[in-house]
């Protein structure tokens, strides 16, 4: 790596001299993947759903079309769907359902982030599972069949289910991020009938075993797993962003005290943190609860991605959330880059980057930072020694030696890009001109000998 007075001295020597280039910033919103404005229980251009209503059930086949619908593009389609509907009979599991939603997804130019769920006040667990001697909690007569969740059986039947979905998906490329879910409504972690925490852990511990590839996500609601389940590198995500409510609100008596007693405050530094709203966005203006408030809460806890329950966002709100977009998750910036107008091929050159990550969070998969000698046809392309997933927000400084490689003299146009490791192409858009048709950004000319 050369020193800022090696560089001095390599101009001051009548070698070639330095092209230092700023590109200009541009003020989109930038759809880059893994991070947004979700889709629920459907996909890009999907029709929304009405008023202030949502399905807490996950799509068992085809859709209808949708036309002109006005919704974020969103590179994160999340799904989830209950025990009874994946595993009517047991053994006999639908996983056509998973997979069908996995297709959709990639169809749709997104990836998919899903939860597998217990039950709920209205989809109770398999009957069949009921039936098989499992341990009810609560008493006879009860509207809902509540299980004990340290009964063996749940372990072994639950655990089943997630370390088939496992072996099935784990690392699938389609796959963004799974949510660990076993206890309770939803699966959300909470119940009047809450097991010791041992047993907490064994639910927790499957997901893990099952899914050492793929990102995982921890429930917020149970203090002591919550701690565990990030501890163990899961991120963390919770379900009611913007509630304000007057008497108590989980944004004023909850969530922060929740974030800094169980000590996940630096989680999102290499997992990512990922919110729903409190009913939707509609429901926010019905009860005229402060919309930037909410958001600018949410980035202060570094949100990456967030589901608005593919429900309307209220006009009124419109400039709010489109200025949340442009700073939630990751927003990578070249703002200087300095390098030789000419070099030889087949030898070394020194490279200076400044980049700026101005958004609230880093890029959680490990893109390869890349440049590109291009002359018209197939460029040619270099890695640069980077990991941009240590790329938090603020100042970044890469200097490098890299190696040019051996290719004809002639003239050329040096591009950059992040680069998707799985099939090296061009992958993030940057919060600055100068995007190709092929995604990479170019720079400015440079000589090759």
């Amino acid at each position: 790596m050369r020193t800022p007075i090696a560089l001095l001295l390599f101009v001051a020597t009548g070698l070639p001299q330095t092209v230092v280039v700023h590109p200009k910033l541009i003020g989109d919103v930038l759809v880059n993947p893994g991070m947004g404005i979700q889709t629920f229980q459907r996909f890009n251009g999907d029709p929304l759903n009405p008023g202030l209503e949502w399905s807490e059930e996950g799509p068992t086949g085809p859709l209808a079309d949708g036309e002109g619908v006005k919704f974020p593009a969103s590179t994160i389609a999340y799904c989830r769907w209950f025990w009874e509907t994946l595993e009517p009979e047991q053994g006999h599991v639908r996983w056509e359902i998973v997979t069908n939603a996995l297709a959709e997804a990639h169809k749709h130019g997104q990836t998919l982030a899903i939860r597998l769920m217990p039950y709920d006040q209205k989809h109770p667990l398999p009957e069949w599972y009921r039936k098989s001697g499992a341990k009810r909690i609560n008493t006879e007569g009860a509207p809902i069949w509540e299980p004990d969740f340290s009964d063996p059986l749940y372990l072994k039947h639950w655990g089943a289910l997630v370390k088939e979905a496992g072996r099935r998906f784990d690392g699938h490329p389609d796959l963004d991020s799974v949510d660990i879910s076993s206890v309770g409504y939803w699966g959300e972690g909470w119940s009047d009938f809450m097991p010791s925490f041992p047993y907490q852990k064994k639910l927790i511990d499957i997901w893990f075993d099952a899914f050492p590839a793929t990102r995982l996500l921890m429930n917020f609601d149970e203090p002591q797993a919550l701690a565990y389940g990030t501890s163990r590198g899961a991120g963390w995500r919770f379900d009611c962003l913007g509630d304000l409510r007057a008497k108590w609100a989980h944004m004023l008596d909850f969530y922060p005290e929740q974030i800094a007693r169980t000590g996940i405050q630096d989680v999102w530094q290499r997992s990512p943190v990922s919110m729903e709203t409190c009913g939707v966005p509609g429901s926010w203006e019905q009860h005229g609860w402060d919309v930037r408030y909410i958001l600018a809460e949410a980035l202060r806890w570094h949100v990456t991605s967030l589901n608005v329950k593919s429900s309307a966002i209220p006009s009124k709100f419109a400039a709010a959330f489109e200025d949340f977009e442009r700073r939630m998750g990751y927003r990578l910036e070249l703002r200087r880059i300095e390098y030789p107008a000419s070099v030889v091929s087949g030898h070394a050159v020194a490279v200076k980057m400044w980049w700026v990550n101005s958004g609230v969070a880093p890029v959680y998969r490990p893109y390869v930072l890349a440049m590109a000698f291009d002359s018209g046809s197939q460029p040619t392309v270099v890695d640069v020694p980077a990991d941009v997933r240590k790329w938090l927000p603020g100042d970044i400084v890469v200097e490098e030696d890299i190696e040019v490689p051996h290719m004809p003299a002639g003239e050329y146009r040096l591009r950059v890009a992040l680069l998707d490791p799985r099939d090296r192409r061009p992958a993030i858009r940057l919060g600055i001109e100068g995007r190709t048709d092929s995604g990479w950004y170019d720079l400015g000319a440079i000589s090759v000998k």
